[in-house]
């Protein structure tokens, strides 16, 4: 069987640090870092890259559509 590993793109312009995709994050892969962008807003970013399964739960939960998911299958 395949496994699908994931990882996610952020819009760090637009990303306004809310923080809804990191408590919506079933793998606790998300958090937000102490890096600001140019709105003085914490950026979201994965913490934990290597368990992210791209189910894309933050995407979808992104109020401001800043985030893009890839998913890659491995055999």
């Amino acid at each position: 069987m395949a496994k699908i590993k994931g990882t996610i793109l952020v819009d760090k312009e637009r990303c306004k640090g809310c923080g809804v995709c990191v408590a919506s994050c079933p793998c606790q892969v998300l958090h937000l870092s102490a890096e600001v962008n140019s709105k003085g807003y914490p950026v979201a970013q994965m913490a934990n890259p290597d368990a992210c399964t791209g189910c894309a739960s933050c995407a979808v939960i992104c109020p401001d559509s800043c985030i893009t998911v890839y998913r890659q299958k491995f055999e």
